[in-house]
């Protein structure tokens, strides 16, 4: 039984001094607490640097759509008075011509009449009302997408 206490005794010692004391340990939290917060901050950091970047984009392209509204209300203006549009914004000038000929709205009109009157005589047994319809509806549609294509160009103000 001596032997058994003995070898017990001697092994609790060697597993007591291979194991880290509580000093140790208590640094060890210290230095990871340490790193987790200081990881913490550079996520912090970077995030605010992130949004002050978003920020100063979005400020940017809000000065340029009021530059642009701008333009635009002057250009409607001098648009109606003569056929050189002036335009000056921030100090520049610079004049275009008026834009001239059929609008993209006219045409998607014409062409879309045609096409569907064709389209109408094609399908309907009766010809004369298939071509009345047809070229009504195709009408429609042609001017609503000239229309909208008016807007992109410039040529008709936006709605708002």
């Amino acid at each position: 039984m001596k032997k058994i206490m003995a070898i017990v005794a001697i092994g609790a010692t060697v597993l007591a001094s291979c194991g880290k004391s509580e000093k140790q340990i208590a640094l060890e939290k210290q230095q990871a607490i340490a790193a987790y917060q200081d990881s913490i901050k550079l996520d912090s950091f970077k995030r605010a640097a992130a949004e002050e970047q978003q920020r100063k984009v979005e400020e940017q392209h809000q000065a340029e759509l009021a530059a642009a509204r701008r333009s635009a209300a002057a250009s409607a203006r001098s648009y109606r008075s003569s056929n050189t549009v002036t335009t000056s914004s921030a100090g520049v000038t610079s004049t275009q011509a008026q834009k001239k000929g059929w609008s993209d709205a006219a045409k998607g009109t014409v062409i879309g009449a045609g096409v569907g009157a064709l389209g109408g005589v094609l399908i309907d047994k009766n010809n004369a009302r298939g071509a009345i319809i047809g070229g009504l509806a195709g009408a429609g549609a042609g001017y609503a997408i000239g229309r909208a294509e008016d807007r992109k160009s410039g040529r008709v103000q936006p709605k708002q």
